[in-house]
């Protein structure tokens, strides 16, 4: 039987591994130069880290680990009997795989606050997992890129984290590409305006749904959670609101009028967007989305998605403001802002729009032939110098025959190769093929060096 992997998991060749690094080293290279530093968590955590930071939703899709040895010793036959799972996995399981890199960080943030100064500046670039159903752009492993602070409420870390997204889309050539912003105190003013303040959550979560499943969709699910046909009526002016940010915001005055909370958000969100409209932005449009919740429970300001324009991939980005996240770890008022770059899905973006022109495989700018012992340990006595000159040198590791060995050279798009049998031993030279034109000339070491070099530092 042929082996397989496991659905919503992936293997990754050489050219997409190339194409992926050129992505996460665009981010890296922005995170640094926004003054973000690197830090890694491990790939599972104790389940009572997880557990609970996400929303029933979120809960579900955690991956558990069970526990080593007999799993099932701390099981009685009751519990079995009762089919209980959520009581049977407390018993068998005490770890799982990260969710996300935001509770891990949060986690990170407490354990370690003693030895941060504040506000403290991070970014992750690390696999994450989640049973969900497998679906283009929507993995059951995939990396995430985050960037927090934390220990600052200031508002202009918005300002800072749209300005990144803008910078890392315009280096990667995303022309086109929208970030949605909101806040969840204007979700909670809503909330509180329709009477429905009770189920904030669930008034979240179905809003959040509106590109998915259209208007009449997040009505039904809102019934769905009890929600009472006067409140759903209140509500259903809000996805009739038109016009650009000002509008809206003008519009979200009115229906919140009544709403100390709510008002308070939209105070926050003039902010930022009158600010970013001052400094500029590349090639992202800020826009104001009110129907944007985001079912994360720790959320509690600025809500930030980005998608790429005329690309049906869904998000490639999220983040927002969350004021007490590592309260769930009994550090109190630590406020914190943080956004995510969605890696797998930023590269089916960048495949659609054809826009890795620039990223070619790793492979070595020099290959020598094999013709033997004696000739091999020439060759890599060569190779040695070529290395420390950073030169991508590799021997074919058989004395194979000719054809077979240009062949590989061939396959590979290397662009020279060395022959060095005994009469160039003798004469301590190298015969170089230039592997593009077919001219072959004779050199010594010096000589193949400024060569290859030469053709590096034109490519």
């Amino acid at each position: 039987m042929k082996p397989s992997i496991p659905k919503g998991t992936r293997d990754f060749s050489a050219i997409e591994v190339a194409k992926r690094n050129y992505i996460s080293n665009c981010i890296k290279e922005e995170f640094e130069k926004f003054g973000f530093a690197p830090i890694e968590t491990p790939s599972f955590e104790k389940s009572e880290t997880l557990m609970g930071k996400y929303g029933e939703e979120g809960d579900r899709l955690i991956f558990k680990i069970l526990n080593s040895g007999d799993f099932l010793l701390k099981v009685t036959s009751d519990l079995l009997l009762e089919k209980n799972s959520k009581r049977i996995t407390s018993k068998i399981s005490e770890k799982a795989l990260r969710y996300d890199l935001t509770v891990p960080f949060a986690r990170y943030v407490v354990q370690h606050r003693n030895e941060l100064t504040l506000p403290f500046k991070r970014y992750q670039i690390q696999a994450v997992w989640r049973a969900d159903r497998p679906q283009k752009g929507r993995f059951r492993e995939f990396y995430q890129c985050d960037a927090d602070v934390v220990g600052s409420k200031s508002l202009w870390q918005e300002v800072a984290f749209i300005q990144l997204y803008d910078s890392v889309f315009n280096i990667l050539g995303l022309k086109e590409v929208s970030i949605k912003i909101n806040n969840r105190k204007i979700l909670a003013g809503i909330a509180e305006v329709i009477g429905a303040q009770e189920k904030l959550i669930d008034f979240t979560v179905a809003l959040d749904k509106l590109d998915k499943i259209g208007k009449e969709g997040v009505i039904a699910e809102l019934k769905n959670k009890n929600i009472d046909a006067i409140a759903i009526e209140k509500l259903k002016p809000l996805f009739e609101f038109t016009g650009d940010n000002t509008a809206q915001l003008s519009q979200l005055e009115k229906l919140l009028e009544n709403s100390e909370i709510g008002k308070e958000g939209i105070a926050d969100t003039r902010f930022v967007i009158e600010n970013i409209n001052k400094i500029g932005l590349e090639t992202a449009d800020l826009i104001v989305d009110i129907t944007l919740a985001r079912g994360l429970n720790y959320y509690t300001g600025t809500i930030l998605e980005v998608t790429a324009n005329n690309v049906s991939i869904g998000s490639i980005g999220g983040g927002g403001r969350y004021d007490d996240l590592t309260g769930i770890f009994g550090l109190k008022d630590l406020s914190g802002m943080g956004i995510s770059f969605g890696l797998d899905r930023i590269y089916l973006v960048l495949e659609e729009l054809d826009l890795f022109d620039k990223v070619i495989i790793p492979k070595p700018e020099v290959l020598f032939i094999n013709f033997g012992e004696k000739e091999a340990l020439y060759a890599l006595q060569a190779i040695k110098q070529l290395r420390n000159k950073a030169i991508k040198s590799e021997l074919y590791p058989d004395s194979a025959k000719m054809k077979k060995q240009m062949g590989y050279a061939d396959k590979r798009a290397i662009n020279y190769v060395v022959l060095a049998g005994g009469n160039e031993i003798e004469k301590k030279q190298y015969t170089l093929k230039d592997m593009r034109s077919g001219e072959q000339k004779l050199v010594n070491l010096a000589e193949l060096m400024k060569i290859v070099k030469s053709n590096l530092n034109s490519e």
